[in-house]
């Protein structure tokens, strides 16, 4: 018998029963969508639309160009998070003291948070901006949503370019993120983490990648030919 291989089996049954007992308050606070009425829209019959792209790629302000010309809401899953924690609802404390012990908000929560605020929109075009980060935010969307998204828009952008940007936004922004050490980390999580959604949605042929190192303007006239194929087909 290997050395050490009780004291690892019994953290593993402790981080089985921590898992255990999360999933039970989940399943309180976060009743499953299936018992749910989906604001009377069924998920399948919304267009889902991923944007994703490094930090300073451009996201925000072409999906409000998007907003304003094709009807889309957008939603930002870190600004949801944001929102319910000051709203001091059960869940809300639940996702503050996460954060604060250095957990992870698990991927369930923010897909049910984004859910909700499809619901009270009542619409059924979506922007979801920065959203899915890894493959757990991908797979917990498409199992609790039941549905998965029309495409992804994906903003390429060199990361020197997105760095000046950032360094240019984080003199006026006030955000603690906006130096140079917290911008290179960003980088190196956004390759590691979400260009792998990227690859995984481009196998199904569902990326449109975009130039993001051009003129906003410029960068919007090649959003729109996408958003313009998807209002045909959608006619």
């Amino acid at each position: 018998r290997r050395a050490g291989g009780r004291p690892r089996a019994m953290a593993m049954i402790a981080a089985g029963a921590v898992l255990g007992s999360m999933s039970r308050i989940l399943r309180r606070i976060l009743p499953p969508y299936a018992r749910r009425s989906s604001g009377g829209v069924p998920m399948k019959e919304r267009t889902i639309v991923f944007v994703l792209g490094g930090p300073g790629a451009g996201k925000g302000t072409q999906c409000a160009n998007i907003v304003h010309d094709y009807g889309f809401a957008h939603l930002s899953a870190g600004d949801l998070l944001r929102a319910e924690m000051k709203s001091g609802s059960p869940n809300g404390e639940m996702i503050a003291s996460m954060i604060k012990d250095g957990q992870i908000v698990p991927s369930e929560v923010t897909v049910k948070l984004l859910m909700d605020a499809m619901d009270k929109n009542g619409g059924k075009k979506f922007l979801i901006d920065g959203f899915p980060r890894n493959e757990e935010n991908r797979g917990s969307f498409v199992r609790v949503a039941r549905t998965d998204c029309a495409f992804v828009l994906f903003f390429d952008v060199p990361e020197a370019v997105m760095e000046k940007r950032l360094i240019k936004r984080g003199e006026t922004s006030g955000r603690s993120d906006d130096n140079i050490e917290s911008i290179r980390k960003r980088f190196r999580t956004f390759v590691d983490s979400s260009m792998p959604i990227v690859e995984h949605y481009e196998r199904q042929g569902k990326v449109r990648r975009l130039d993001g190192n051009k003129d906003v303007d410029a960068v919007y006239a090649d959003v729109k030919a996408y958003f313009d194929a998807l209002a045909i087909t959608e006619a």
